[in-house]
């Protein structure tokens, strides 16, 4: 059996929620923007960490690679350093009542509002072929993802803050129509810069064949580094820089130490380093991070049981919790009152 995280499930103690679509290749925007941060919430929060399978329904994937890749997922949070003995890591499709809060919420959500989302516009945009009613829900399974647990603290990337809005706008809705239920959550913007892909166009995604992966050979990622994209005005080597416009220098700034990151923005405004060994430097330095968290990895993998145990023994956790709140809206709805709470109870 696995120890348990250090305290209880006590409301006393700010409860954090954040989830990760398992891609399987888990990329240094990822770590930077997410799982950093996640990291360092560990101590001071009740921290609940879900691969959100779910949603990654919404875009077209091949099933024959879907377990693996939820599989990787965990492997790599936990190398990250998501210790399960600190933190509750769990699978979204193992606890129902994901879903089940998802329809209750729908019926105080308008669609105007979900019409409104930026990512259902951008992504219904880059899958045209593919604009489903789950796209456009999107961020009601969030909110609940999020409400389930009562949590307080929302870690996510600027992306996702219009969505963490909704959320507590529905909270409000809810709360107003069927009397204080849920918390207003807030969200947590980490210090991370927003990194772009190595096109420096577009953010670091798979999908665009722009990333670094968190488990990639240092060597590939020397190699991918060499022709990523800096400062386009910058053609030679004597032509002084603009770190604050290049996304190689942002890179520095998540994964070099303050005093590095303060000479390499002088000497690359001064044309006293050129861009050949500032990428030099930060591959040097991404090593030093990812070199131990791939070691970690390599150990975990073959490890399948105690991956299977991290994850029952999540969703046991949260089954419960989640048990309480489904039944304290299913209540105040009034859908467990009189003979229909009787019955309810006898099914169980």
């Amino acid at each position: 059996m696995l120890p348990l995280p250090s305290r209880g499930y006590s409301l006393t103690v700010e409860r954090v929620f954040s989830g990760i679509q398992p891609t399987g290749d888990i990329h240094v925007g990822n770590y930077a923007g997410a799982i950093k941060q996640w990291v360092d919430l560990l101590d001071d929060f009740e921290c609940f960490f879900c691969i959100v399978d779910y949603h990654a329904l919404t875009v077209e994937f091949d099933p024959r690679d879907m377990s693996e890749r939820i599989y990787n997922t965990v492997v790599v949070n936990i190398a990250c350093g998501l210790d399960p003995a600190r933190c509750t890591i769990f699978l979204q499709s193992h606890v129902p009542a994901h879903t089940e809060l998802t329809w209750f919420l729908n019926t105080v959500t308008p669609m105007g509002e979900l019409g409104r989302m930026t990512q259902f516009k951008e992504k219904s945009e880059h899958q045209k072929q593919n604009v489903n009613a789950g796209l456009f829900d999107y961020p009601v399974l969030m909110a609940a993802d999020i409400l389930l647990y009562k949590a307080s603290v929302v870690p996510v990337g600027e992306d996702q803050l219009q969505h963490v809005e909704l959320c507590r706008d529905v909270a409000r809705r809810f709360n107003a129509r069927y009397g204080e239920v849920f918390p207003e959550p807030r969200a947590k913007v980490g210090p991370a810069p927003r990194i772009l892909g190595l096109d420096g166009k577009a953010k670091m995604s798979k999908s665009l064949g722009n990333t670094l992966g968190v488990l990639e050979d240092p060597e590939s990622i020397r190699t991918k580094l060499s022709t990523a994209f800096t400062d386009p005005q910058r053609l030679r080597r004597k032509d002084p820089g603009r770190p604050e416009i290049c996304n190689i220098f942002t890179l520095h700034s998540v994964f070099s130490t303050p005093e590095e990151r303060a000479a390499i923005d002088h000497d690359c405004r001064t044309a006293g380093i050129g861009c050949f060994e500032c990428k030099a430097k930060l591959a040097d330095n991404l090593e030093k991070t990812l070199g131990p968290i791939r070691t970690a990895a390599q150990d975990l993998l073959p490890r399948r049981d105690y991956i299977r145990d991290v994850l029952a023994q999540g969703a046991t956790r949260c089954r419960a919790i989640a048990r309480e709140t489904i039944d304290e809206v299913k209540t105040r709805m009034g859908l467990t009152q009189g003979v229909l709470g009787e019955a309810e109870r006898r099914i169980r």
